[in-house]
């Protein structure tokens, strides 16, 4: 009898020291992944969030530049046909000091003398750009979209049939057929950003 109970007590122990086992392989087991987790989360892959936040970084840094760009141009702020009516008028005029900038759009068919209807007409469309009076000067021209444009050599004040020695016909087909082809500098800054403040039209 106390042999059994002995030998049932020594089965119980082996039974008991087994399950120990088992639950602490378990342990194990549960404790890698933890350990994978925090090694990720400790930076040694890099996430998603750092890439993207990088990303917003070099965004903001191109936009600023950007911003910088506009800054350092003072013309950016002015249509392209502003500035070119001030840098015609300095390459063709160079009166920096005239009071006012005139702009008048004319189309083709328009006679080149309005006061006389034996005048010839314009074959393209023109703009004349003119002071706020006479002395000042006038520039008649039609842009070529490459930095050159046609200059017609349209007095700033037109002389009477009498004044001339041939007929206004053949006055104004000459200035048709005289065109000059004049390439346009960029010119200063500051002066052309003074010219488009004048201009009017």
């Amino acid at each position: 009898m106390k042999k059994r109970i002995v030998f049932i007590m020594i089965l119980a122990l082996g039974y008991l020291l087994m399950a120990c086992s088992g639950d602490k392989q378990e342990v194990v087991e549960q404790a890698q992944p933890e350990q994978e987790s925090e090694s990720s989360d400790n930076g040694e892959e890099p996430s998603g969030e750092a890439e993207e936040e990088v990303d917003s970084v070099d965004l903001q840094e191109a936009t600023a530049e950007d911003q910088l760009d506009d800054k350092e141009d003072p013309l950016s702020s002015y249509s392209s046909e502003k500035i070119e009516y001030a840098r015609v008028w300095l390459q063709v005029i160079g009166n920096q000091d005239v009071g006012e900038l005139n702009v008048q759009q004319i189309p083709a068919g328009e006679k080149v003398n309005p006061y006389d209807d034996e005048s010839v007409a314009y074959p393209e469309d023109v703009i004349m750009l003119s002071g706020k009076g006479m002395a000042d000067g006038t520039v008649t021209y039609s842009g070529n979209g490459d930095g050159t444009i046609n200059v017609y050599d349209v007095p700033s004040h037109w002389p009477s049939g009498e004044q001339i020695e041939e007929s206004m016909e053949s006055f104004t087909q000459k200035i048709v057929d005289s065109v000059e082809n004049v390439s346009v500098q960029a010119g200063e800054d500051e002066e052309v950003v003074k010219l488009i403040g004048k201009i009017s039209g």
